[in-house]
């Protein structure tokens, strides 16, 4: 009895600890919305806190902000600040990187805020 206890705790606490996978957002008016993979509304965000909406894969998003680069989590929670000054334009968000452009080169950063690489880009 006492190990079907353990057991059933165990696969409660590990279900309602998993992340929201982010499916979709969209922005409507003030508000930001954001859609898992079931396509259930699980969470709104205020555009004037978290600004434009760059890109986003399923575990995280890219916002700009008053010459900020804010990542968010799949949750809606905030958890790094980057300045436009240092990583450019962002280009695309795809599963656990972002990609910016800043003048003639590109840079491609992890989900953490961190560069892995960079490389030339043809001029504009």
């Amino acid at each position: 009895m006492k190990k079907l206890i353990l057991i059933l705790s165990l696969i409660f606490i590990s279900a309602t600890s998993v992340a929201e996978q982010l499916s979709d957002i969209q922005t409507s008016g003030s508000w930001i919305y954001l859609y898992n993979t079931a396509g259930k509304k699980y969470k709104t965000l205020s555009v004037s806190s978290v600004g434009q909406i760059e890109g986003f894969s399923s575990s995280f998003f890219v916002s700009k902000k008053s010459g900020w680069i804010y990542l968010y989590d799949a949750d809606g929670k905030r958890y790094k600040t980057m300045s436009v000054s240092t990583v450019g334009d962002v280009i695309s968000v795809a599963g656990n990187t972002f990609t910016s452009r800043k003048g003639n080169w590109i840079y491609t950063w992890s989900r953490d805020g961190k560069k892995l690489n960079t490389r030339s880009a043809p001029s504009r």
